[in-house]
């Protein structure tokens, strides 16, 4: 049975039960990975999957119930059941689902088909091999990784609502495995696109200068230092630290965040876009199937709009903002960005390194799950960079502790890059930024 099936059978069993205010979310995806270690294939995946959930209001109580099959009497079944828990529920919370009749932005995405799988091992392996030849100090324990996957998503409600969307997935990603004067040193790179579209030669380059630059260097000095963290290592820590946005975390009091305050720098601008060029999954529609839209998080410091679901705005008196996410068909409705990225600033790399003078460039960081808390905003995490004298990177260092407070990193951004970018990722969320200088860090080194 098809969805759509499926969903006639849906509207007909809640006709006869008398509900009136319910909705169908279905989701569903396929996907190939392979997988080259060495100079083979290792690694071989394949899987289809997805489910149904149908959320009810019943007396103002919401009840939930979910399937993975899709046949007319599971369609009958789960009707039922979601209708037979909202009626035990004692939960005294509102509940909403979005109004049909809403404007959504077009995607202008193109689509295309999911390579073959004999395609696909192709290309992986000759990536691999290009790995190898990439520079003489690859050694082995270098992997790629071809994927392919297709997702779709579809929300009906009884209040007019009947989206539907698609989107296709291709990319490699590479790790690069390098030694030299004893040591051993890795580094990985993303490319998501139509595979014949990606530069192969340029991305295996980039990984393996990237472990190349991490051989040597030696431990930092301790002290506080002005910092300049790198495009990627900037863009890990705001995705440590993104939920400090969500309003459902302010108004839990996990996030210390308050809408028009002064909250960072007038350097900082930060951005929020479902249909950035760079997010391998643009959306018009959140997963409450209303429509998504670019804002501006904060502007210039000062924080216009935390994120909203359709829950949380009514908490706090204001519309949503298009941000309700799910982590699958059956999970919670949640809070999520787009694509959050900071803005801009109007210097170039190269005039941000003079404006520093002195202090620790930044490439990378680690331990960011063990080594941030992202309710107090505090950190400390494993770094590698250069350190900065008469404004040029001179001498690589590494094994060394970055620690702030990433509420105070916001205020103490003093001057951002021209060169924002988002580093590839593959969930459903992207985040980016420029190379940002940070007055006043600690870094304990030797």
């Amino acid at each position: 049975m098809d969805y759509q099936s499926f969903k006639q059978a849906v509207i007909a069993e809640a006709a006869a039960l008398g509900l009136t205010d319910y909705e169908l979310y279905y989701q569903s995806g396929e996907d190939t990975s392979v997988g080259a270690f060495g100079h083979e294939i290792n690694e071989f995946s394949a899987s289809e999957g997805g489910g149904i959930c149908f959320r009810c209001i019943v007396n103002g109580k919401m009840g939930y119930a979910s399937t993975e099959a899709l046949n007319e009497s599971e369609a009958r079944a789960i009707v039922r059941r979601a209708s037979d828990n909202a009626s035990v529920l004692e939960s005294k919370e509102e509940v909403f689902l979005c109004e049909g009749g809403l404007t959504y932005a077009p995607l202008n995405r193109e689509s295309y088909d999911l390579p073959a799988t004999e395609e696909l091992i192709r290309i992986t392996l000759e990536t691999q091999e290009k790995l190898y030849a990439s520079n003489p100090a690859v050694i082995d324990g270098c992997q790629t990784q071809g994927i392919a996957e297709r997702s779709r998503i579809a929300i009906y409600n009884s209040r007019g609502l009947d989206l539907t969307y698609e989107n296709t997935l291709t990319g490699l990603v590479v790790a690069s495995v390098v030694s030299g004067d004893g040591e051993m040193a890795n580094d990985y790179q993303i490319k998501l696109d139509k595979l014949d579209a990606i530069d192969t030669d340029a991305l295996t380059k980039k990984a393996t200068d990237g472990a190349l630059g991490k051989l040597g260097g030696e431990v930092a000095p301790t002290g506080q230092y002005p910092v300049i963290f790198n495009s990627e290592a900037m863009s890990d820590l705001l995705a440590t630290f993104s939920g400090i946005f969500s309003s459902e975390n302010a108004q839990k009091g996990l996030s210390r965040l308050v809408e028009g305050d002064m909250v960072a720098s007038e350097a900082v601008t930060l951005v929020d876009d479902p249909f950035h060029p760079e997010n391998p999954s643009p959306r018009n529609f959140d997963a409450e199937g209303c429509p998504t839209y670019c804002k501006n998080v904060i502007e210039k410091g000062k924080l216009n709009t935390l994120l909203y679901n359709l829950k949380t705005a009514a908490v706090a008196g204001k519309e949503t903002t298009g941000n309700a996410s799910k982590a699958g068909y059956d999970a919670p409705v949640a809070i999520q960005p787009f694509t959050m990225y900071l803005a801009n600033g109007e210097y170039t790399p190269e005039q941000l390194l003079q404006k520093a003078d002195s202090g620790v460039y930044i490439t990378s960081l680690e331990g960011l799950h063990a080594g941030a808390n992202p309710v107090s905003g505090d950190f400390s995490l494993q770094s590698a960079g250069f350190m900065i004298e008469n404004g040029r990177k001179t001498t690589a260092v590494k094994s060394f502790t970055v620690a702030g407070n990433f509420y105070q990193v916001l205020k103490r951004i003093t001057a951002a890059a021209n060169n924002s970018h988002l580093p590839m990722a593959m969930g459903k969320t992207a985040f980016g930024a420029p190379d940002v200088l940070v007055e006043g860090l600690s870094i304990a080194g030797k």
